[in-house]
């Protein structure tokens, strides 16, 4: 049995199918096919049935690989320790981010980390919460930027800071002639909002749920992932949007002027690193850690807990 054999079988777990396993691991499919033959032979059981499409595990062959992506996890420590020892960063690093916070935060910090940490590779990409929590999980990612809590087994959260949402009215909204808004004052019937799969879509339904017009509708329905779009949607038509704080920065007066903050208890988010439990880099991603928060305004950065309405 060798690293190299676990690493083979990691791979053929994770994307159901050997010969994207196989170009994944830089080797030819029959190669690969070898090891992993050889491997079974060793152990005397089968890992894969090869019989279904997607490949999947035998029962006993996913309780192998749990345990081979744990004895992959402590080998990749020996580095980490020489990396230590030498006080030095290096390496990839593949982050997940979420839509609503990547184009606020990532351009802020990106320049900044790869001027410190020359030889630190950063490879990013955006999610939604649901394939960035499969991504940790499998192995894809090392770290996901994301709102939090998740209460998913086997995760990690490191809480960075607390956004505030706030709301971006047109001029023709009722909403506009207030100095404040409560939650009680959001109609869904006139709010602009993300398409499924994006946890702040949960998150403004929440803001939302206590007033929906009875029997009022849009004659049609827009489905985007981008925030950005939702404000160019209240912009050129009408109605409202929720945004998060940090989309406010580049706001120019005119923009401003069509903000509504909320009144007490404001609805809020929780932005959090998360990791696999048992992950590596840890070097790595507390430099990233360190590089978010120099950028993020102190006020969000509180060991208090603010009132979030619904986290994912």
């Amino acid at each position: 049995m060798t690293l190299v054999q676990l690493e083979y079988i990691v791979a053929v777990d994770t994307y159901r199918n050997f010969v994207t396993a196989a170009e994944k691991c830089f080797v030819t499919q029959p190669t690969l096919s070898m090891q992993i033959q050889k491997l079974e032979d060793t152990l005397g059981v089968k890992l894969f049935d090869r019989s279904k499409q997607p490949v999947i595990p035998t029962d006993i062959g996913q309780q192998v690989i749990e345990q081979a992506r744990v004895v992959l996890g402590e080998a990749a420590k020996l580095n980490e320790l020489i990396s230590a020892h030498k006080n030095e960063l290096a390496g990839e690093l593949k982050i997940g981010v979420i839509p609503t916070i990547a184009p606020y935060l990532l351009p802020k910090i990106i320049m900044n980390f790869t001027t410190k940490y020359p030889k630190v590779q950063l490879l990013i990409w955006e999610y939604t919460t649901e394939q960035i929590i499969h991504n940790l999980k499998i192995g894809l990612l090392d770290c996901g930027i994301l709102s939090t809590p998740l209460e998913e087994k086997g995760l990690h959260e490191i809480p960075l800071f607390y956004e505030n949402f706030v709301v971006y009215t047109s001029s023709s909204s009722n909403l506009s002639k207030k100095k404040k808004v409560g939650a009680e004052d959001i109609s869904i019937d006139e709010t602009w909002i993300l398409n499924e799969g994006h946890c702040m879509r949960n998150q403004v339904l929440n803001i939302c749920r206590q007033k929906t017009a009875a029997g009022n509708s849009r004659l049609f329905e827009y489905n985007t992932g981008s925030v950005e779009t939702l404000k160019r949607m209240v912009d050129l038509n009408a109605g409202i949007t929720i945004l998060p704080e940090l989309s406010l920065a580049d706001f120019s007066a005119e923009q401003m002027n069509k903000v509504r903050y909320f009144e007490d208890p404001v609805p809020a988010r929780e932005i959090s690193l998360v990791t696999h439990r048992n992950f590596l880099k840890r070097g790595i991603i507390n430099s990233l850690k360190n590089e978010i928060l120099a950028v993020v305004p102190s006020e969000m950065q509180t060991s208090q807990k603010k009132s979030v309405m619904e986290t994912f």
